[in-house]
């Protein structure tokens, strides 16, 4: 009998689940963009695995310490809970551009331990990004890639406007509808 992996959607933060304000340091400036608590709920509720990965480079660069990102992170947690959704995990690079960390999008690194701790299987996976680094990330890992209202030129398997269409994408694909 073989073993039966997971699937995952990996999530990109700012600009994609959340308003992009640069690099946010104070808890009040993270907002939820319209629809992601809805989708986030629907996917979960079809079995999905949710988890973030994002590069938080502002850390890295000095702009913010790591307790101003921990504190970030727990008002987004508490967005998505409002709306009845816990992320199965969130995997941040905090290093700067120039670290050459494995870690850092469009590396797949993020995605990558995620899904190995998840026991997720990237092939069965969605990567929603907002630009070319989360979607080249995605494709390296193996993932079918959406972006969501991308903020660049980006090559995605699918390209979005709402967290409604990209809900509708995982799920017709995956064969869950």
């Amino acid at each position: 009998m073989g073993v039966t992996r997971s699937r995952a959607v990996f999530l990109d933060r700012d600009g994609t689940l959340i308003e992009d304000v640069g690099y946010p340091s104070r808890p009040e400036q993270v907002v939820l963009l319209p629809g992601a608590g809805e989708a986030l709920r629907g996917l979960r509720d079809h079995g999905f695995a949710l988890v973030v990965v994002s590069n938080q480079s502002g850390v890295g660069r000095g702009i913010l310490n790591y307790a101003q990102a921990d504190a970030v992170h727990k008002r987004f947690a508490s967005l998505l809970a409002e709306h009845g959704v816990k992320l199965d995990a969130a995997y941040y690079c905090f290093h700067a551009p120039g670290d050459r960390c494995d870690c850092r999008k469009p590396a797949p690194g993020l995605i990558l331990d995620a899904a190995r701790e998840l026991d997720a299987e990237p092939t069965l996976s969605f990567m929603i990004g907002n630009t070319a680094a989360d979607i080249e990330a995605g494709r390296s890992a193996g993932c079918a890639t959406i972006a969501m209202a991308p903020a660049e030129t980006v090559d995605a398997d699918w390209t979005v406007a709402s967290w409604h269409e990209a809900y509708d994408i995982v799920l017709r694909q995956s064969g869950r509808v």
